[in-house]
């Protein structure tokens, strides 16, 4: 049998729709000097069997690859179709033109639908000569395998709005949830790296609050956690996470873990 070979995750962005500092915001969060409070809007990029696959790709995209020094990617995951979460998608022609290849993207026929509205040049017929150039995939609940690398959608809830999570061996992304069935958690069980999202202290309508996604991470059991799509609401990196149980953390931006 294969053995199952090592995931190497970088968290590119790590902040709510809004990103952290927000504009014309003097909060002593939005003020801090510590780097680990400046999030770009939330993706991460998963580095499994020598492919790399991005999840979301927003308006910091370009910057968030420009960073991390990424020079190549193979496919991107879509969890819904936010323009938080897909605005950066025009910005994957500079790995069409240099690297000479299509890229794959995934996502549901919502996703799709919502990219069509927001990219009508990518995929009408009449394409100009510098339009991104990728291969589409409609995925639905069922796994699927991303050049030979088996993906299990998580359907979560965005208040009324499907998004899917993703899991890729014992790792699982969830992001931009606030509700999730049990059958759909029964999928994420015997995971050993959640990252789920955690908006801010207090409820809110269509995201897991701090108390509610530690609930999530209780009830999985999972080893550790690493907490993502934060507002500036939740507090100062240094503060919180003095409040966590030893297994959980922040994610920041930059933060690279690897999961076994």
């Amino acid at each position: 049998m294969k053995s199952q070979q090592k995931l190497h995750i970088t968290f590119l962005g790590t902040g709510t729709s809004t990103g952290v500092p927000v504009l014309a915001c003097n909060c002593p969060v939005c003020s801090s000097k510590d780097p680990r409070d400046n999030r770009l809007r939330t993706s991460a990029l998963v580095s499994a069997e020598g492919k790399k696959l991005v999840i979301d790709c927003g308006p910091d995209f370009r910057m968030q690859m420009l960073k991390n020094k990424v020079e190549n990617i193979d496919a991107i995951l879509f969890t819904h179709g936010h323009r938080d979460h897909t605005a950066g998608l025009d910005d994957i022609r500079g790995f069409n033109f240099i690297l000479n290849k299509k890229i794959e993207v995934y996502g549901s026929g919502e996703v799709f639908q919502s990219l069509k509205e927001q990219f009508p040049y990518i995929f009408n017929n009449t394409k100009y000569l510098g339009a991104p150039k990728i291969t589409e995939n409609v995925i639905t609940l069922a796994p699927f395998r991303v050049q030979g690398i088996k993906v299990t959608p998580i359907q979560t809830w965005h208040h009324k709005m499907e998004v899917l999570g993703f899991r890729i061996h014992d790792f699982t992304y969830i992001t931009d949830a606030s509700k999730i069935t049990p059958p759909e958690l029964e999928k994420i069980k015997g995971t050993k790296t959640l990252v789920i999202n955690a908006l801010r202290k207090t409820s809110h309508i269509s995201h897991f609050s701090l108390p509610e996604a530690l609930k999530i991470i209780e009830t999985l059991n999972v080893e550790r956690a690493y907490l993502v799509h934060m507002s500036h609401f939740l507090g100062k990196h240094a503060d919180i996470e003095q409040e966590l149980p030893p297994h959980v953390h922040l994610a920041y931006d930059g933060l690279n873990i690897v999961v076994e």
